[in-house]
């Protein structure tokens, strides 16, 4: 298993095919060339965490082989930041933990401990506002009898629907300035729509590659139950840290950051333009590598809780404050 020491050498790279257009492998380094075939990139393979990657690439069966060596991803994204394929690189012989997923008893309660921490942690982004009106506070109180519901359901639906509930008290309160007119995830009705889509993807892919240290079967969740293709486990872990996103979609507003020009609508559905991908890219990977080593030592302690078997209590919560 990795450490934590090693962990936070590892970096997250960005690549659009407009700085070059071949991806190769030389001397234990990932290597970019251009059409000319000078090199504009070289960065050792030993350091990568996990590659995002724009556009149109030539990538030689030599990286591909090596990325799986030195166990990175790479995930490949069309020009609206849209994920089509990824090349994992897991531990999937750990036929023992995925056994345990298999066979566990104790689904619901692991459940509600994911959503119980969501709950809070957008509770606690929404007390951070100022100057609440009597709705608002309402609104925080409905959030705070939230999470004292979600220790009494008695089945995933009830629980469903309390998270349900949840969100979208936490998004009328939370982006209460920014005329935003609810969730509605992959419709990308408005441009707040289509940037939580675009942070939710980093976050999402950032995430699995962490449990590809471990060898779950990230299909294999317990919110989220089976359904095919879905990366069900996945969509458990990232719940309570989706809150990265939206307070830096907020932080965005705020700054000014957001511009309308950066988006085009089609069909109406809004999309992102090719030229300010990099823009907004980096801005949620900015925001979600603030909290890498909150992710990793959350998914450390959940491995090493699971694994052996300990009671609801002992597995880890992860409170994203104002302070960072």
């Amino acid at each position: 298993m990795m450490s934590r020491p090693d962990f936070m050498e590892k970096q997250v790279l960005y690549i659009e095919s407009s700085e070059a257009k071949r991806l190769s492998f030389k001397n234990s380094n990932l290597v970019l060339t251009d059409e000319s075939g000078k090199i504009t990139l070289q960065h050792s393979c030993h350091k990568i965490f996990v590659v995002f990657i724009t556009g149109n690439f030539t990538i030689t069966s030599v990286l591909l082989k090596n990325a799986k060596r030195f166990g990175f991803p790479l995930v490949f994204l069309d020009y609206s930041l849209r994920p089509y394929f990824t090349f994992n690189s897991g531990t999937e012989g750990n036929f023992l933990l995925r056994k345990l997923q298999y066979t566990c008893k104790f689904n619901l309660e692991i459940a509600k401990h994911i959503v119980t921490n969501k709950i809070q942690n957008q509770l606690q982004l929404m007390q951070s506002l100022r100057y609440k009106t009597k709705n608002e506070k309402e609104c925080i109180l409905a959030m705070q009898e939230s999470i004292k519901s979600v220790k009494v359901v008695k089945n995933s639906q009830e629980l469903l629907g309390i998270e349900g509930t949840a969100a979208k008290l936490f998004f009328s309160t939370y982006f209460k300035n920014m005329n935003f007119k609810g969730r509605k995830p992959r419709v990308k009705s408005d441009i707040y729509n289509v940037l939580l889509d675009i942070g939710y993807t980093y976050l999402f892919n950032f995430i699995e590659a962490n449990l590809n240290f471990y060898g779950f079967d990230i299909y294999c969740g317990f919110y989220h139950k089976f359904f095919f293709q879905r990366k069900s486990l996945v969509c458990d872990i990232m719940e309570p840290f989706r809150c990265i996103i939206e307070k830096r979609l907020r932080k965005s507003y705020n700054l000014k950051q957001i511009k309308e020009d950066d988006f085009t609508c089609i069909q109406n559905r809004f999309v992102l333009k090719r030229n300010s991908s990099k823009k907004y890219t980096e801005l949620f990977l900015r925001a979600i590598l603030k909290h890498k080593e909150d992710i990793f030592l959350y998914l450390q302690s959940y491995y090493r809780a699971f694994i052996k078997n300990k009671d609801i209590e002992k597995y880890p919560s992860c409170y994203i404050g104002e302070s960072k």
